[in-house]
């Protein structure tokens, strides 16, 4: 009999992964706040629930893959009393270390067995099934969660056995994927400042020490202002605010994600929340 996996939460990345939990061969149910965008998933997965209690009920693995810690809280809050002896919660949006923790006390509470398990990627990874998970759990629990990560990642890294663990490194790797697409965006106005094409810092680049496939695919999405979402600038700010939190509990200036979570928060500001984060580049004009 197939494994039962319940995905909480079905928008950018939990879409994707719900759809690679399913042709892994697992029976997937979804729930998603907005019912359409878990109706949209209807020929992919098993079935669409009508709200997180029915969508648990009979699940051994419970995704939530939801915007913050509010938001995961409230969902499992119901969710949590239906879910059967035995299951499992793999928590895999980005809330923070203390998040993190809070969130397996929820879960101790409710006497069910909590993984840390955030992820790296984007829309394209999570529909391709190439995301890079980050798991913190007590070691008797992996086996049961692998072939989840398995289906959803094309890596997995095991951080360490702590809620928390898993968040840890996930906020370390957005620092550096948040301060590459400031600066991308930062330099190509600046290019645009001085009068010259922007697309000459990416050609100038390219191929040495400096480049990166992510600079040069948000770089040629800021220069044509086409800003379709894999990662809404809504979410990086909040990740922003989550990664200049940690800087200072961890006796680290956070001067750096400072500035950049101004920059989000000002395109936010402008309308682009719900762009993708590339989108920065228009708060870098004055």
């Amino acid at each position: 009999m197939a494994t039962t996996a319940a995905v909480l939460g079905t928008g950018i990345m939990g879409a994707g992964m719900a759809k690679n939990l399913a042709k892994a061969g697992f029976d997937v149910v979804v729930w998603n706040r907005s019912h359409d965008k878990a109706a949209a998933l209807a020929d992919s997965v098993s079935r669409v629930a009508g709200s997180p209690r029915e969508a648990v009920a009979d699940a051994d693995i419970v995704v939530t893959m939801l915007f913050d810690e509010d938001a995961v809280r409230d969902v499992m809050a119901e969710a949590l009393p239906a879910m059967k002896d035995a299951a499992v919660w793999v928590q895999s949006a980005t809330i923070g270390v203390e998040g993190a923790q809070r969130l397996a006390e929820q879960a101790r509470s409710a006497r069910v067995a909590f993984v840390d398990a955030p992820v790296v990627g984007t829309r394209q990874p999570a529909e391709e099934g190439t995301l890079t998970v980050m798991a913190g759990c007590a070691p008797e629990l992996r086996d049961a969660v692998a072939p989840v990560f398995d289906a959803v990642g094309a890596k997995t890294v095991w951080v360490g056995d702590e809620p928390g663990d898993g968040q840890r490194l996930k906020l370390v790797m957005n620092s550096w994927v948040l301060t590459l697409v400031g600066g991308t965006a930062q330099a190509i106005s600046l290019a645009r400042g001085l009068g010259i094409d922007p697309q000459l810092f990416l050609d100038s680049i390219a191929g040495g020490g400096t480049d990166s496939p992510y600079a040069q695919l948000k770089g040629k999405a800021m220069i044509a202002g086409e800003f379709p979402p894999a990662f809404p600038l809504a979410g990086a700010a909040k990740d922003a605010g989550l990664i200049a939190d940690a800087l200072r509990a961890a006796g680290v200036s956070p001067v750096l994600m400072d500035a950049l979570r101004d920059r989000f928060e000002a395109g936010i500001a402008a309308g682009h929340g719900d762009e993708d984060m590339a989108s920065v580049a228009e708060a870098f004009k004055q």
